[in-house]
């Protein structure tokens, strides 16, 4: 009889523990969530989570802290969050560069495309070659012209091998056969504050990290990314001899793998919400970025694509 009344008890116990199972996930989130960043403080990433995480916690009913894990070109971040739990409570804000490219660069401790899910791809930004306003070139030409004619002796800053900006200016140099000294920075922040101080010659930059600097006449554009130009005097890449698809950053946030599909969706539909948001519109078109979401499934289908195009385009470059 005690083992019967034992093991009704033991049953009742485990289907409580169920319940409250999907309860808890049913109730997500219900602590704060953090977005891990994997570069430094000033760059469009961290401008645009800044925005982000100012309004999403409207429809999630929690915070979203937002922390600057920089190093190792974006591997410290990444890593972090590929060992953290997959409860939904540790994302990764990043993006197409360090997302599928590095993985053929690098020994990374992790599996892209087996360790990570996408939850959305929240926008993508088509950068620009800048200078200081002061600078002696002028325009996109005049800066080949001094690359061709000493070899090296343009410092570009960027924001890590390999990263977002170093692959489109090895893509230039190559494109028009010349030869910059590319000096890596954590971040494009800090790349950014390298040429405003005169540490290097030319970067280049998106945006939402370029619009105070464009108003207050600090820089000059001399080239963006894109079919279509984005300044009416600023020619596009494929004007000065530069095609393809070069110079695009993909925004992507990511979450570890075996995240519950309950968490998956509330995020899911939080970022659907999100993007309707007139309050998240208007501080997005002030940093003069895109909204283009994609949805999980559907950026995952472009996460593979780009991982073969990666590993043509390393090989390429490496001459392998």
């Amino acid at each position: 009889m005690f083992a019967s009344i034992f093991k009704k008890v033991a049953l009742a116990g485990g289907m409580a523990v169920a319940t409250m199972g999907t309860a808890a996930y049913a109730e997500y989130p219900e602590k704060p969530i953090t977005m891990v960043i994997p570069f430094g403080a000033g760059g469009s990433h961290d401008l645009n989570a800044r925005v982000i995480t100012s309004v999403i916690p409207t429809y999630l009913n929690q915070a979203m802290i937002v922390r600057l894990t920089p190093g190792a070109g974006g591997q410290k971040g990444t890593q972090e969050v590929a060992n953290a739990p997959a409860d939904g409570y540790t994302l990764l804000f990043t993006h197409n560069y360090v997302d599928m490219l590095q993985q053929y660069v690098e020994n990374v401790p992790y599996d892209p495309l087996t360790d990570f899910i996408p939850i959305a791809r929240v926008n993508y930004a088509p950068m620009g070659v800048v200078v200081r306003a002061d600078s002696p070139f002028e325009t996109f030409e005049d800066l080949i012209a001094a690359a061709e004619a000493e070899p090296g002796s343009i410092d570009l800053s960027h924001s890590g091998n390999w990263g977002a900006f170093f692959v489109p200016a090895a893509q230039i140099m190559q494109a028009r056969g010349v030869q910059f000294n590319l000096v890596p920075y954590q971040g494009g922040g800090p790349a950014l504050q390298a040429l405003l101080s005169g540490d290097s010659d030319v970067t280049m930059g998106f945006p939402s990290t370029l619009s105070g600097q464009i108003e207050a006449g600090d820089i000059r554009i001399l080239a963006t990314a894109g079919a279509e130009r984005m300044f009416d005097d600023v020619p596009t890449f494929a004007e000065v001899g530069v095609e393809g698809d070069i110079g695009f950053m993909h925004r992507v946030l990511v979450a570890p793998a075996g995240t519950p599909d309950e968490v998956v969706a509330t995020l899911t539909d939080a970022f659907a919400q999100l993007i309707e948001d007139q309050t998240f519109t208007r501080m997005m078109g002030r940093l003069n970025e895109t909204i283009e979401l994609l949805d999980g499934p559907t950026y995952q289908v472009m996460r593979e694509e780009q991982a073969v195009a990666y590993k043509t385009l390393v090989d390429e470059l490496t001459g392998q």
